[in-house]
């Protein structure tokens, strides 16, 4: 029999774990970048109801999340423990992403009910997968450097969906949703156009809009200057032309314009993806296996696992270290899109700098495993934390035409920052280790599922800071004069603020017990008692 502590994970078994976070991630960055816009856009709710859904739904993670590890726990199946619900919910995962993109026709208190119901279930579902699928990692090696190679491909598939879904998405909408519409352009002055549209359909909802999203539109018929926006979403009627004004693009020609059935674009596009979302759980499932189980001498109750968890000092720090970064994270990504639209005046160049961040991370979490081989996870840490945070602190120097300057700072400082969900999900491996080192119990799922919510409210706060900051500016994105107010504001959300930030987990992670040599204790004596219970 292979020692569970010892063995080796293959290369096969590494890429078909990470093709689960892969999955994770076309579900969870796809409802986080797009379902907002198409609640609003597409399925015709206000944007107060469809926030207030979202709220709602956030608040309740930390109670499911904790509900889920104590459940994967406590699951026995000839499959493991937390494997199976990898299988249970791959399809029910893809089936509710799916419905979270249709928009049926109801009333408007139909569309309401619609969306509260298939949006809880669907955080419900993606809970019973996503919690047992990063308890999973704790179990397949006892080795915590095999984990972290495990982790640094978790991270690699992760950021491979997450690119997936941000960069294909919106071709597959476009794809999917063209109406072969008739289009005619007229220059009146340069970079300022009149544009005419028709279809010989009816069609419920339309966005017209530029390839590039650079142009601004307006009705032609409006006269206020401040009703230009990035594109125009309506209603089609047969054969009736729609006239509009469009600025801010040189040698505007009508096959530069697109028009795209949105209801129907969304829906199949999602399908797709949803598709490989499914297969992707599965290949995870049939690839993957645990190795490490509770001795068969655990005693173990719901009250002596909280009991162990609130009197695990590495997690309780790994806890903060995961609500620390996240905000770090989160305020960069958060601030972005602004950044680019109202500073560099160029929203187009946002989605290229986020898929360079996007190559940069995967390099991040592939270098992660032998960094932390030859300084340890908690070192490494300390330094990406450093690292990352005093490189983005430099874009405080960057003016709006330094493009390349800025592409820089932000793709060295991703690199350092890819490293940190790649440690913190490892370590959250660690942490159970010491808690079955110093307890003899080991609750690997409530472990995990505490700490995943964690990373999820450091999104909510991340986004709060950012709201702070620019009402402290009197930003208002509709008025020209309080955007360009704002910009200091929106420069250090951008730089500093999140270097502030990166520099506060540096300093708590030295409070973190667990360095390699006593990781390296843990791991011996962890050993001797699997050992000696499979010799009994």
């Amino acid at each position: 029999m292979n020692n569970p502590v010892n063995h080796k994970i293959s290369i096969r078994e590494k890429i078909g774990y990470a093709l689960g976070d892969g999955a994770a991630n076309i579900a969870w960055r796809g409802v986080s970048t797009f379902l907002l816009i198409f609640y609003t856009d597409v399925f015709g709710l206000l944007p107060a109801t469809a926030g207030l859904l979202l709220f709602i739904a956030r608040a309740s993670d930390g109670i499911s999340d904790v509900a889920m590890g104590v459940i994967g726990d406590r699951t026995n199946s000839r499959h493991g423990k937390f494997r199976p619900w990898i299988l249970w919910t791959a399809i029910p995962l893809a089936a509710m992403l799916s419905l979270l993109f249709t928009a049926p026709n109801l009333g408007m208190t139909g569309k309401i009910i619609y969306a509260y119901t298939t949006y809880i279930i669907f955080t419900l579902v993606y809970t019973a997968n996503n919690i047992p699928y990063g308890a999973l990692m704790a179990v397949m090696s006892g080795d915590d450097k095999v984990r972290t190679s495990l982790g640094s491909y978790r991270m690699v598939g992760a950021f491979t969906g997450g690119m997936l879904v941000q960069g294909a998405l919106l071709f597959l909408v476009a794809h999917f949703g063209n109406i072969n519409p008739t289009i005619n352009v007229k220059e009146l002055e340069p970079q300022k156009y009149e544009v005419t549209v028709s279809t010989p359909n009816d069609i419920e909802n339309v966005n017209i809009n530029t390839k590039n999203r650079i142009a601004l539109f307006k009705w032609a018929d409006e006269a206020v200057e401040d009703t230009l926006t990035n594109g125009k979403s309506f209603s089609m009627d047969a054969q009736k032309e729609y006239t509009f004004l469009v600025v801010g693009e040189d040698n505007l020609q009508a096959s530069a314009i697109t028009i795209i059935d949105q209801r129907k674009g969304y829906s199949n596009a999602i399908y797709i993806m949803s598709v490989v979302l499914a297969l992707s759980l599965l290949i995870t499932f049939f690839s993957t296996k645990e190795r490490i189980k509770p001795l068969t001498s655990q005693k173990s109750t719901l009250w002596l696992d909280i009991k162990d968890l609130i009197n695990n000092k590495p997690w309780i720090i790994l806890l903060l270290i995961g609500l620390i970064f996240q905000i770090y994270n989160s305020i960069k990504q958060g601030i972005t899109v602004i950044y680019f639209s109202h500073y560099l005046h160029n929203q187009l160049l946002a989605g290229s700098f986020m898929v360079a961040l996007m190559i940069a991370s995967i390099g991040g979490a592939m270098i992660t495993a032998p960094l932390a081989k030859r300084i340890g996870k908690r070192n490494l840490f300390i330094y990406a934390f450093i690292f990352s945070g005093t490189v983005n602190a430099l874009l405080a120097f960057c003016g709006p035409k330094d493009i390349a300057a800025i592409f820089t700072i932000g793709v060295i400082s991703e690199f350092g920052a890819a490293i940190f969900p790649t440690l913190f999900f490892a370590m959250l491996g660690d942490a159970a280790d010491y808690s079955e080192f110093k307890n003899n119990r080991r609750a690997t799922g409530l472990i995990y599922s505490a700490g995943s919510f964690s990373t999820k409210f450091g999104g909510g706060v991340a986004g709060a800071i950012i709201g702070f900051v620019l009402a402290a500016f009197n930003y208002n994105g509709q008025d020209t004069v309080a955007i360009q107010g704002a910009v200091p504001g929106i420069i250090m959300l951008m730089s500093w603020i999140p270097s502030v930030v990166a520099a506060i987990g540096a300093v708590l992670m030295m409070f973190y017990p667990l360095n390699q040599k006593k990781m390296d204790e843990i791991t011996i004596e962890l050993n001797k008692r699997r050992a000696t219970e499979i010799a009994q």
